[in-house]
């Protein structure tokens, strides 16, 4: 048994203006018409390119802006992160914050917690920030 030669045959466009006359292989100018049609319309897209990039904008202005504040808190979460892990890995630092922590823990309760007239001032302490940042008036109509 002979092994099957398989034969591949390519199309070519050729150019003839006569019938009966030899024709010639056109690569060179048509290969020269494509690429500058392929230049003109990459030249015409760099060209618009400023009028699609502002229209774009323009039209999906609010997506755009949500994404990129995500993408911001997604990446300032595993900055945080990345920050709190390099610390803890420092020897004695963690247990230190742990003891700060729980002191200021109890301090907290014992100054604001524990009597009435202390929470009474914390809560208006909260309120008056709380009108503060909002912009609200207080209840004394300052």
């Amino acid at each position: 048994m002979e092994p099957e030669v398989k034969q591949e045959t390519t199309s070519a466009d050729f150019i003839s203006e006569e019938p009966g006359t030899v024709s010639t292989f056109s690569s060179d100018s048509q290969a020269g018409e494509q690429w500058k049609q392929i230049t003109d319309k990459a030249t015409a897209l760099l060209a618009d390119l400023p009028e699609y990039v502002t229209s774009f904008f323009g039209e999906y202005r609010r997506p755009i802006v949500t994404i990129g504040l995500i993408a911001g808190a997604i990446v300032a979460v595993k900055l945080t992160l990345a920050i709190l892990g390099s610390i803890n890995d420092i020897p004695l630092l963690a247990p230190s914050f742990e003891l700060i922590g729980i002191g200021y823990s109890a301090w907290f309760i014992y100054r604001y917690l524990l009597k009435a007239s202390n929470r009474k001032e914390l809560s208006e302490d909260f309120n008056s920030l709380k009108s503060q940042v909002l912009g609200q008036r207080n209840n004394n109509g300052q």
